[in-house]
This record gives structure tokens, sequence and C-alpha cells, in this order.
């Protein structure tokens, strides 16, 4: 821990509370659906905090403030402690997980730090006690301090806080060391002690405390705190090279760094990301077939456009057949990014989340500001309010509909998306997109996602959306304390128009059990199993060049398998409708002057009451 430092005066401590109860009130979108949902009254507790706080100690007042924001059951709402927590955590040297035996949970060591000297506590070791508790029940008290929106949301948290715990977000350990009873690789019942160390956090790239700028954060959908445990587990447990933990590899960094060639660069970024924070990529060969893999960590990354790139590259890269896409544990980050990348796995058009203010005086006068942008396009709701009554402003999306559908499909087979209850706010948002435009299947190791559905703003954005003066309610907090705040709720669209994320997360279309296998071996089991349903969905494919045309100009040759019939656009103008088959190339001549192509492809399906074309399949390019 760090030494000593300057304790808050009372009018410091006041001045917080008060942020706090204006921040709650005035800009917390989900106040009316957590009063509701959890019978909560946290601006009561905020009053009588106000009232108590000259009898309280120093830590006492801290842990006070963030019990009144855990109680909100929202990863995105939190009270930050002073810089004198801040980039520290308590950690034990070593993880356990969640598999099943049966019907029965069980909890395995999956990784532990090469440092730790004990021959008998190893990678592989199920636990069984904590503390002398049976481990579930010690995992159950845990998760109640932890401020998932549902049971398995709660459940998984309080699982990763056993071993990791972000002091800038959460109360220290009350005890000095633990006690953990475990069946060891033979089958023996031993137990062994493991005292709490405190470390001052050092990653690549920015932490996931800073502060977003004011651009960054309308777009930012991010649970820092599961961010920064995923960068200490990083830290921990994991033993890849310098350059591939950067936050971005480039061919200069792998030359200089490792030495390696030009041809030994173009060999590394056919097998890993430019963004390894950000993604991994394999293909897996299983009993069903062979499948593309890509693991998304994080949505979290200051360019959509970056991110939306590197993935298209990374589709090019991998078997056409099937893909598979896991965000397990992904705490969110740009939403934009997040909710881009669904145009390059369908052929419909991507309709974006739309995003909702609490009506207040606060948010009116933010929405009021020119300074504020395309935040000015929700002050005419807000204001109808005072007339109407109604609780939270029109709902808009953070960009056009245009700018998520400007690339257009890049990978045509079937999909099958794998999430769990850890998957937060932007992958939340990822995943309701994807299921609600019917991409395909999502599999689930828990029930639901983690609900949460808010653009988050920390207070030092609300600071520069509506600084300081006569006509603002927000002030600079003491010893850079700070608040985050879901400010901007989401709703569904496509069949769930209107349903909320927050709270209720995105249900999966089933339900799997991660086995011992699974968390020890690289989860062989889960992917067996979604190969096995990639294997029964249907595919296609529609590739498209132009040529030169034998009697003169230029025509456009389209490829397809599994498409009945194309049709065919330049400039956005419809040119021909073509009955295809797979066996040879459709051609159709380029009108001159062309600019841009979009191909459609249909299949006919022959289920129903009468047979009807399905759009599965489209391509969009210019034309050089």
């Amino acid at each position: 821990m760090p030494g000593q430092h300057t304790p808050l005066t009372d009018a410091e401590r006041e001045t917080i509370i008060d942020q706090a109860i204006i921040l709650i009130e005035q800009v917390y979108v989900h106040l009316p659906l957590k009063r509701a949902m959890h019978a909560v009254e946290p601006l009561q507790r905020l009053k009588l905090l106000r009232h108590n706080h000259p009898r309280l100690q120093e830590s006492d007042f801290h842990y006070e403030l963030v019990s009144i924001f855990t109680c909100l059951r929202d990863r995105h709402t939190s009270y930050i402690l002073p810089d004198f927590y801040h980039g520290y955590y308590a950690m034990l040297p070593f993880r356990i997980q969640e598999f099943y035996e049966g019907e029965e949970r069980r909890y395995v060591v999956s990784d532990v730090m090469v440092t730790l000297q004990n021959k008998h506590f190893r990678k592989g070791v199920v636990v069984t006690h904590w503390n002398g508790v049976p481990v579930r029940a010690a995992i159950e008290l845990n998760a109640d301090r932890e401020e998932g929106s549902n049971q398995d949301a709660r459940f998984a948290r309080g699982l990763a806080a056993m071993t990791i715990r972000p002091l800038g977000y959460t109360r220290r350990p009350n005890e000095k060391f633990v006690l953990v009873g475990y069946l060891d690789l033979k089958g023996n019942e031993r137990e062994s002690r493991f005292e709490w160390e405190y470390r001052e956090s050092k990653f690549d790239g920015p932490s996931p405390l800073s502060v977003p700028s004011s651009e960054q954060a309308l777009a930012l959908g991010l649970d820092s705190k599961s961010e920064f445990e995923r960068k200490v587990r990083i830290a921990l447990f994991s033993s890849i090279s310098e350059p591939v933990k950067a936050a971005a590899v480039t061919p200069d960094l792998l030359k200089t760094t490792l030495g390696l060639t030009d041809e030994q660069v173009k060999l590394y970024f056919q097998k890993n990301s430019h963004l390894p924070d950000n993604f991994s990529f394999d293909t897996k060969e299983t009993p069903h077939g062979t499948f593309g893999y890509v693991r998304i960590y994080s949505f979290n990354i200051p360019s959509d456009a970056a991110f939306v790139r590197e993935f298209v590259r990374i589709l090019g890269l991998l078997p056409q057949d099937g893909l598979i896409i896991d965000v397990r544990g992904n705490a969110g980050g740009n939403i934009v990014a997040g909710e881009r990348l669904l145009q390059l796995l369908t052929p419909r058009q991507i309709e974006p989340e739309r995003f909702h203010f609490i009506n207040s005086p606060a948010t009116l006068k933010i929405c009021n500001r020119e300074e504020n942008g395309t935040m000015t396009r929700w002050k005419k709701s807000i204001e109808e309010a005072v007339k109407t009554g109604a609780p939270f402003s029109s709902g808009f999306p953070l960009l056009s509909a245009r700018q998520y559908n400007d690339i257009g499909q890049k990978y045509y087979g079937p999909v099958v998306l794998i999430t769990d209850a850890l998957s937060y706010s932007t992958a939340d948002i990822f995943v309701a997109g994807f299921k609600d435009h019917g991409i395909g299947r999502v599999v689930g190791v828990h029930s639901s996602t983690g609900a949460g559905g808010a653009n988050v703003w920390h207070h030092e954005n609300l600071l520069e959306y509506l600084p300081p003066g006569p006509d603002s309610p927000f002030k600079p907090l003491p010893g850079k304390a700070s608040f985050r705040v879901a400010a901007r709720r989401s709703t569904r669209v496509g069949e769930s128009a209107g349903d909320l994320i927050e709270d209720l997360g995105v249900e999966p279309d089933e339900v799997y059990r991660m086995s011992k296998r699974d968390v020890l071996e690289g989860n062989l089991d889960l992917i067996e199993h979604v190969a096995k349903m990639l294997s029964t969905m249907k595919r296609q494919s529609l590739s498209v060049r132009v040529e030169e045309a034998d009697g003169g100009g230029r025509e456009v040759v389209a490829t397809t398998k599994n498409i009945t019939r194309l049709d065919i656009l330049t400039d956005g103008r419809p040119r021909t409708s073509l009955d295809v088959n797979d066996d040879s190339p459709a051609r159709y001549p380029l009108p001159a002057g062309a600019k841009s192509l979009e191909l459609r492809g249909f299949r006919r399906e022959e289920g129903g009451p009468e047979p009807a074309d399905e759009l599965v399949a489209v391509v969009l390019r210019g034309i050089p």
C-alpha cells in the first residue's frame, strides 16, 4: 500500500457527498429502474452520510460511499476513491474458475504465479473451502459486495474478486490471509495459507482508471473495474513476450524489438493481431469441420476505424465455412466499434441501438450547449418533458445509420457467438445487436450477459460538458476522487425494440456448462460443441471481380455458392436480377462511368406457406 496521505477535511467530504447527490438525482439514467428492481434508495443514504460522516474514520467514509454505489448493482456507476488508492490492487497468487461435473458446480485453480512455491497447490487442484467455509458459500458472500445486475453476473463477479481487488473501487480485504482447502492432483485433502499482497498496477498502454477525453466518453461503454482486473491477470499470469503485450503491435516494433525480417513480420501477422489487447484468432480443427475462432477480449480502443479494419483483416485469414466469436469476459469499451462490427457478419442493414437521457435540469443544460455537438439532438425531447412528464428523452443512435453500414458484409459463413455473465456494456450491446439482427446463434456459459446497457461518463467529463459556474451544478472533487455514471441508457432494436439491456442482459439461445477440460485445456469441449452447431447451419459465399469484357468495356463476374438469385446495383441504382447457380459464374456488363457496385445474393427457401427468397449475402465495393 502507498504511504501516508492528508485526510479529507469535513468540507471536502461534503463536496464529494453533494456532488454524488447531484449525480444520482440529475444524471443517473437508471435511477427509476434501480429503485424498482432492487428496492434501493441511494439519495437517502447519501443524505444520512452527510449528517453522520464527521463520526466516521477516513476509510469508513470512503467505503460507505462505495457501498452506496454498489447497492445500485451497476458496474457503470461507481465512486472512485482518491488518488491515494488509484492503481493499487490486492491479490492472491492464483486464480480460480468454475466448472461443472454433471449438475454440480465446482472450482478449479486455473492459473498460478510462477513465483508460488507450493509443491501441492498447482494448476488443476479443486478448491473446496475458503477460510473454513464451503467455497461456494464464500463466493456467494463475496458476490453480495459486487455490483452485478443479475444473479449470474453477481456470482461471476464475486468469483473474480476472490483473488483480485482493485482498491480504487472496492474495500480492501478484511483478513490478512486466507486458508484454502483443496483436493490436490492426487485427490488428497489439503489446506494452504496465502497472504494478501498489495501491488501497484503497471499496464501497457493507458490504465482502465484513466479519464477518457470528452469526445471518447460520448461513445464509451466500459466496466473499468473488470477491465482493470483483466489487465492485472495478464500481468500476473501471462508469459507472452513484451511486443505482444503492447496495446498495438506494428511491423517496426517487431523489427526493432525481435529483429524480424519483412517476411517474418508478414508470417507473424498471419497468426497474430495488430491489436493483441483486443483480439486473438485461430483456426480450429474439430471432428465436425474446420472453423475460424476470434476472441474479442475488449472493445476498449480510441479508434473504431482501426478496430473494424483489424477485424476485417482477421476475417480474411480464417476459414470461410463457419466462425466462432468469443466475447466472454469482455468488459466493453468503444460502443461505436462494437456496433460497427455487426455489418461485417450479415447482409442485413444494421439498425443501431438508441440512447436516452433521464429528463432533468442538468441533462437539459448539457444538451443546450452548442459546444456539446451531437448531444443537441436530445434537447427538444428533454424540453418537451416539461409538458409530457416523460421520465426519459427520445432515443437516438450515437452515429447515423449510414455510418454503421458503410463497409457491408465481409464474412458469409455461419456464425456462433459465445457469451458469459462477464460480457458487459459494449459487449452487451454487441451481443444484443448480433441477436436482434438474426446474425447467428448465441451460446452462453451463463443464463444471460452481464446486463450493462449504457453510455458511461466520468465526473471530469461532466465538468467539461457543463463547466463550473452559476449555471452548472458540477464542481471539482478533492483528492482526485471521482465518479462514473451511466448517463445514457440503451434500448434494443428489431423484434426486441425498446427493451432494456440494463439489469436484463441478453439471453443466449443455448446455455452451455463449462467442463474442467474447458477451463484447463483451452475450451476444448466448448469449441467442439459449438463446431457441431456450425456444421448444421446453412452456409453460402459470394465473391466478385471486375474484368475486361470480350466485346470491350468491363463486366462484373460473380461466383456464388448456395445462392439462387443475384440482384446487381451500380451507384445505388438497380440494374438487373439474375438466376444463378453454383456451377458457372454470373456475368453482367458494367455501365460506363459506374463508381460503386452492390450485389445482393438471395436463396430460395421452400418452407412456409409460399416459397420466398431470403437475402443471404451482400457485396459492396468501389469500382476503380
